[in-house]
């Protein structure tokens, strides 16, 4: 029956999102060169999806066939089900937004008003939002409901292999690998296509032929308007699913894991596993009630001129009435069931999942507030950059590195001490929905998060539609408010990572150790410290990669754009771009080097476990995770720094410093590095460590029987 319910409540969420899309597709597009960049916008973002899913696809159904014929003959088809969720997210959440970003211009055209732009912006947004978290939980109730919930004592296997594994939890693990797959070929590729067209679209415009940003006379342009819409928006959506749905199957991982230990121990009993397996998705659709309330305020109220605190409105509201659903949840699962025996982990009888929750939920929310402080221009740190860049690219730099490096002490000690006292509430499963709570909310985060890259669009769209400058004031304020958003999502979205790699990494050791035994991963061991310290190594040789991978991209782009440049009547404004060979080539080069980088995450542990054992891979896991979180975070916090500086610059605040001074040449320069890290590198590792704990969750039991180096 809750089971029902709950799909009852994402049943809502999905005609919320129908209700909100036909609405903005109803809404006015402006004027005929708006009609005209949107539909160029659209066509090249769909056309880029269609031909990146043609290579996942094939990826996709192989790695399907070998999960039914070697680990469990079911398997296959919730790896499927996962990829299939995470693909209609990117598909539902990129639409949404090419529709979104024009009428966003054209609202702010004809109602000169912030308050009506923002509420067309962030309805764009929600379409994301709730899909991410609605199809999430579509998939997994589907399982849950199909195969009769989690059932400790089920044993399967492979239609070839015989090696025996749970059937309930080998299909929860692979449906989070199937959505864990497409978020990484669409961060990497779409990171790829949008910083190459970005960067370049930047050298030509602002470096070599001094013109204004987002000028429609620079081919490269329009590319870069589609990348936003690809990875801002299509790879964002399938990341924050990944995320949400690996904290979930973690949680019933370990939920089974105490179970088997306590049976072992002569505590807890068949309604205990019921309760500590239902929690969580009782979380999440508490969660997804809370988003639903909280967005669909800020849908009806009348808003003001500080989109800032709108958007944090709406995630205040869907994170109190979770908060207190969750409460209630607990109450009935834990207490009003008088069967339930708790584990003596559960220090607080049944408020310790739900105080585990608050500590996830409070720790989201700081982690945002951290990184707004760190990269908006409302505070020091931004305004102290972009004030040093009258002393030129050097300062802006150098400036820029010591922000970032200092923005990763208090969202890492955040979640450090939130998963401490998690542990310490509720034992390891604790930490798990600690992770999920943090998580239980990621519709209202994902909303606004995706207000930035419409704001952005509708931005370009109104300095290339040339628009009226009082348009362009609007959608720039917008804009600079959509970058912080975008650094506050992308600093989320870290923090998210780092609680369910950490959770995943948990029920992984849980998923090896003995029965009754207590799960240790021992770092005295040199086998542990091996993989920790190849794990650590693995990250900076992946950022490099991908930091090659796009500059070589950008540069090819900008001679390519060049070249186009030099078509007679171009520069003057008489002749149209050729803007397809622009887009064309964006792709070709964005999905040729996606496969590289995406299959390393697939390989490493599969290979590690093969060779060294179940070890060597939590030593691998834990090395790549302490590397890779404050990396993420001093790539994220840096680069939305580097952007909002030059936004500062250019809206005049330092005065004798605007637009084309050599203070804000200094901030484009900071800006172009800034761009490979916030949106290539750092939204890439959290993808990365979580792909790797979920392979290894997914063949724990094989890397157990089959190690060729003992």
């Amino acid at each position: 029956m809750p089971y029902i319910i709950l799909l009852c409540i994402v049943a809502v969420a999905m005609c919320y999102v129908a209700f909100n899309f036909k609405r903005i597709k109803a809404m006015p597009e402006g004027t005929d060169e708006m009609v005209e960049l949107s539909g160029i916008i659209r066509s090249g973002a769909n056309t880029f999806i269609k031909t990146e899913f043609r290579t996942i696809a094939i990826v996709v159904a192989v790695l399907a066939v070998v999960f039914t014929l070697f680990i469990e003959k079911t398997s296959g088809i919730s790896f499927l089900l996962g990829s299939l969720m995470s693909s209609l997210v990117c598909i539902v959440g990129m639409k949404s937004a090419t529709y979104a970003n024009v009428r966003t211009a054209n609202k702010a055209r004809e109602s000169l008003s912030i308050g009506e732009t923002v509420k067309v912006a962030l309805c764009g947004g929600s379409i994301s939002g709730l899909s991410v978290q609605a199809f999430g939980m579509l998939g997994m109730l589907l399982i849950l409901l199909i195969w009769n919930g989690i059932q400790p004592d089920e044993v399967s296997h492979g239609l070839i292999a015989k090696m025996q594994c749970n059937p309930n939890i080998m299909r929860v693990t692979t449906y989070s690998l199937g959505c864990s797959i497409v978020a990484m070929f669409n961060r990497v590729a779409g990171g790829n296509y949008t910083k190459a067209a970005d960067i370049s679209s930047d050298i030509l415009a602002k470096i070599r032929h001094d013109l204004p940003e987002d000028d429609s006379r620079v081919p490269n342009v329009i590319a870069d308007f589609i990348g936003d819409n690809v990875n801002d928006i299509a790879g964002n959506c399938s990341d924050l699913l990944e995320s949400f749905v690996a904290t979930i199957a973690s949680a019933l991982v370990i939920a089974v894991t105490l179970f088997n230990n306590a049976e072992k121990n002569g505590v807890g009993n068949a309604a205990t596993l019921s309760a500590t397996t239902l929690f969580p998705i009782i979380l999440a659709g508490c969660g997804m009630v809370g988003c639903l309330l909280g967005l669909g305020y800020a849908a009806i109220r009348k808003m003001g001129d500080n989109p800032s605190r709108e958007l944090d409105l709406a995630s205040w509201i869907s994170a109190g009435i979770t908060l207190v659903l969750g409460f209630i949840a607990s109450y009935v699962i834990f207490k009003a069931n008088k069967d339930v025996v708790l584990y003596p982990e559960f220090k607080f009888g049944f408020m310790s999942p739900w105080l585990s929750a608050v500590l996830g939920i409070i720790s989201g929310i700081a982690i945002g507030s951290i990184t707004e402080y760190y990269t908006s221009t409302e505070y020091a740190p931004t305004r102290k950059l972009a004030e040093i860049s009258t002393e030129g690219e050097a300062f802006v730099i150098t400036k820029g590195d010591a922000i970032g490096s200092r923005s990763c002490l208090l969202p890492i000690l955040v979640i450090g001490v939130a998963l401490f006292f998690s542990g310490k509430l509720c034992g390891t499963y604790g930490i798990a929905v600690s992770a999920l709570g943090m998580l239980s909310f990621v519709g209202a985060t994902v909303s606004i998060d995706a207000f930035g890259p419409i704001a952005d669009n509708a931005g370009g769209l109104a300095e290339s539609a040339h628009l009226d400058h009082e348009v362009r004031k609007i959608t720039d304020k917008l804009d600079a408010v959509g970058n912080t958003t975008a650094a506050i999502g992308k600093g989320f979205a870290i923090g998210s990572a780092a609680f369910a790699t950490v959770s995943l990494i948990t029920a992984y050791v849980g998923s090896y150790t003995a029965s009754g035994a207590e799960p240790i991963l021992n770092f005295a061991t040199f086998t542990v410290v091996a993989g920790g310290i190849i794990g650590g190594a693995l990250i900076e040789y992946f950022s490099a990669l991908l930091t090659d991978n796009t500059i070589e991209a950008a540069r090819d782009m900008a001679d390519e754009g060049d070249k186009i440049l030099s078509t007679p009547g171009v520069l003057e404004g008489k002749v149209t771009p050729d803007y397809n060979r622009l887009v064309a080539m964006a792709a070709k080069n964005a999905i040729g080097k996606m496969l590289v980088p995406s299959v390393l995450a697939l390989c490493i542990p599969v290979v590690g476990g093969f060779l060294f054992g179940v070890e060597f891979v939590g030593g691998l896991l834990v090395g790549a995770t302490i590397v890779a979180i404050p990396r993420a975070i001093f790539m994220g916090n840096s680069g939305g720094a580097f952007d909002n500086a030059k936004k500062y610059v250019e809206s005049g605040a330092l005065e004798g410093h605007g637009k084309g001074s050599a203070a804000h040449k200094a901030t484009v320069t900071g800006d172009t590095v800034g761009d490979t890290r916030k949106d290539v590198v750092g939204v890439a590792l959290d993808i990365f460590i979580k792909s790797m704990s979920t392979v290894a969750n997914t063949l724990s039991g094989i890397f157990s029987t089959f190690t060729l180096i003992r």
